[in-house]
């Protein structure tokens, strides 16, 4: 007798690329041993899971043994593995060549690792775009899992979503489920019970409907108390049990076997679609509360009801826009992946350097460090590094694959971000320097290829939607979706540190600001801007000698309203660490006397960690990285970090006036939301020399500095020679 029913039951367990081994560990305990726990004392549970390419990577080398319990339950068909792309990116942010190769190189690991047969895949975010249809095919992949949302935006409706359909690209077909966003409510946070009722009106309304419930891992046991709702007080064991009781007309089926089991309900072309939140987080704050709000009003009013699903919010493409940092990894991983497909075409290189580069490729398209929503996301610097160290690996490997060593200089120019306008990248064989002439003249990368570590991986503080939770503070906060729900706070104060920046926090950002500015409001960002360089548009030209080359930045622009020229030049030669950087003042009139601070931000430095602290000229410590520090007559400082083996040290030497500049220090804090509640997170250090400009005769000012980059604890490779750039 066929059932009343059918269940497909979908796990996806993931932990991203530059995670800390404490947190999978725990996510381990409390979330994925005891899930498998339970299907082992419940053999008649039957469910598909995806373990992405990170964590399967992390468990071979830490659990092995749980690799090897998940390969028995395939075999015996209680389970089946589903593969995806295997460093768990979002496939929309891809060019075909990367979806195709990381797709079908986890099916390759799965099926070597745990001997079974990859049919179906999990789309990292279940964020789709139709043009992936014929690469995922093109990879080998039968099936995948989409939300209802998707399919409601296409127009279909609920009556015909408890079945599965085709999608088509190019003449290429795949199976699509749609899974239910009841379910993904209700499964763990309703009693048990509340599952079975669904699935017994499913069906009446139709026999032999299928039900598909396809939701993260890390719900059973990692999110905040579900580790003691699923286990300690029983709530997934009374549900398999509930669903073993029901078996006479509950079927767990498994995906493959529903696919060649039963046709499809049709076929259906899907539109650039996320589940339903996913669309509203892309938005900017007041859009996305906008949106929010008027889906709200639109399931109440009976004029409007049967067209909510077709409110959508925005495209995830646009964390790019949301987010400038976001643009900023995707246009890094963009520029490794044309080299390495270029390397790829060509004949002259070593094989296992290139295959090398490409897996540090692929590990650094992991998404969550390019957006951000219900979970931290872009604001965890460990997440933003860990795609770096990735990319700069990528590099390091595609130099040797060309056979590429010894030292070197070199500056290209193009549109590397992807904004219409040119990009200066100056790289030796240890520092990539990356500059915006276009947006203040900055610095927005700044890469040690030694220690595979970007100093500019830095976040802005901006607005946020959940940001009026914050600012109401503990006890008032209620969710912006469910106002019965209250806010945790995972620190004190944080309703007072809510800070939004006016500039990038990035380098060489040009301040000019009143004389009798103080530090206080430096930090606090209420001082006001006199100048319009730190964000103007700078000319840019290269000049190259050997061994040498200089990036020549210059902008006329004003301050008080008072024209004056900028120049700064930026200097780096063949074997150095040192970023030699000038700076010219002309055009400035008798009597000219204003406050010029350069802005320096270097990331990855965490605040009150041991091994990690400020030193003055002679070596001496001034505390660690999150002192403020208000410093006079200042001939050099540096920063430490004696873990990833950085030692900055800025120099300066006297201006043209003779004077030498102050240096203000200070922590760049974000207000952020996770999984856990809101919370601080450190995500630069603020070094920031600043003079008070007093031209000479000819209405000139002029100081030079130099940021070395060498290695903690190891000699300096540029030697000791101070060089001068002068422009």
């Amino acid at each position: 007798m066929s059932a009343a029913v059918r269940l497909v039951f979908v796990i996806h367990d993931h932990q991203p690329v530059g995670n800390f081994d404490e947190v999978i560990e725990q996510a381990y305990r409390d979330a994925y041993r005891p899930f498998l726990d339970l299907l082992e004392r419940h053999p008649a549970i039957r469910v598909a899971i995806h373990t992405s390419g990170p964590l399967a990577e992390w468990l071979d080398a830490h659990h092995p043994e749980y690799l090897d319990r998940l390969a028995g339950l395939a075999a015996e068909k209680q389970v089946e593995i589903v593969g995806g792309a295997f460093y768990e990116p979002v496939l929309a942010m891809l060019p075909a060549r990367d979806r195709i190769a990381q797709i079908g190189g986890y099916s390759a690991w799965l099926e070597r690792r745990l001997g079974t047969k990859v049919a179906g895949m999990w789309v990292a975010e279940r964020v789709w775009d139709p043009g992936m249809a014929r690469d995922i095919a093109a990879a080998g992949i039968e099936w995948t899992i989409l939300d209802d949302t998707h399919f409601k935006a296409a127009g279909l409706t609920d009556d015909v979503l408890d079945r599965h359909w085709l999608t088509e690209g190019d003449g290429a077909t795949i199976a699509v489920f749609p899974v239910s966003e009841r379910l993904r409510y209700v499964i763990p946070f309703a009693a048990p019970e509340a599952t079975i009722d669904h699935l017994r009106w499913m069906a009446a309304r139709r026999p032999g409907a299928l039900a598909v419930f396809g939701d993260d891992g890390e719900k059973f046991g990692v999110w905040p108390e579900t580790h003691r709702t699923c286990f300690e007080e029983g709530w997934l064991d009374r549900f398999f049990t509930l669903l073993e009781d029901n078996a006479d007309w509950i079927e767990m089926a498994l995906p493959s076997e529903v696919v060649r089991g039963a046709p499809p309900a049709g076929t259906v072309w899907l539109p650039e679609c996320s589940y339903r939140e996913m669309t509203e987080w892309v938005l900017p704050p007041d859009a996305q509360l906008a949106c929010i709000e008027a889906r709200k009003a639109a399931e109440h009013d009976p004029r409007l009801a049967t067209a909510v699903r077709f409110l959508r919010g925005g495209t995830w493409r646009n964390f790019r826009m949301r987010y400038p940092e976001a643009n900023e990894m995707y246009a890094r991983m963009m520029a490794v992946s044309t080299r390495l497909d270029r390397l790829r075409q060509s004949a002259a290189h070593e094989p296992a350097a290139l295959a090398a580069a490409e897996r540090a490729l692929h590990r650094g398209q992991c998404n969550c460090a390019y957006w951000h929503g219900a979970f931290g996301g872009i604001y965890l610097p460990h997440l933003r590094n860990a795609v770096y160290r990735e990319l700069i690996t990528a590099d390091v490997e595609a130099d040797r694959a060309e056979g590429r060593s010894g030292p070197r200089i070199e500056a290209t120019a193009a549109d590397f971000d992807f904004d219409g306008r040119q990009e200066v990248r100056l790289t030796n064989d240890g520092i990539d320097c990356w500059i915006a002439p276009s947006r203040g003249g900055i610095v927005y990368e700044l890469d040690l290829r030694d220690q595979r570590h970007n100093l500019l991986a830095t976040l802005d503080r901006r607005p946020e939607a959940y940001h009026a939770q914050v600012l109401a503070g503990p006890g008032a906060a209620r969710s912006i979706v469910d106002a019965s729900q209250a806010a945790t706070f995972k620190h004190a104060g944080l309703e007072r540190m809510v800070r939004y920046d006016a500039t990038r926090r990035k380098s060489l950002v040009d301040h000019f600001w009143d004389v009798e500015i103080e530090a206080d409001a430096v930090v606090a960002g209420t001082a006001a801007e006199r100048g319009d360089f730190a964000a103007g548009a700078y000319d840019a030209s290269i000049r190259r000698n050997p061994g040498r080359i200089q990036v020549l930045l210059s902008r006329t622009g004003n301050v008080w309203g008072i024209p004056l020229t900028m120049a700064k030049a930026v200097t780096l030669e063949a074997g150095s660490r040192t970023l030699e950087i000038a700076y010219k003042l002309e055009g400035l009139p008798r009597g000219f006397r204003q406050h010029l601070a350069v802005e320096f931000n270097l990331a990855g430095l965490p605040a009150g960690a041991e091994g990690r602290l400020f030193r003055d000229a002679s070596g001496a410590s001034l505390g660690d990285l999150g002192t403020r520090l208000d410093l006079d007559a200042v001939h050099g400082i540096g920063l430490v970090d004696g873990w990833l083996g950085i030692d900055a040290r800025f120099a300066f030497s006297p201006a043209s006036d003779g004077g030498m500049p102050g240096v203000w220090t200070f922590p760049i804090q974000s207000v952020s939301q996770s999984e856990g509640g809101f919370e601080l997170v450190h995500q630069s250090v603020v070094v920031m020399p600043h003079w008070v400009v007093t031209p000479d005769a000819t209405g000139t000012w002029r100081t030079t500095l130099r940021l070395s980059l060498g290695a903690e604890g190891a000699p300096r490779s540029d030697g000791a020679v101070a060089l001068t750039a002068r422009v």
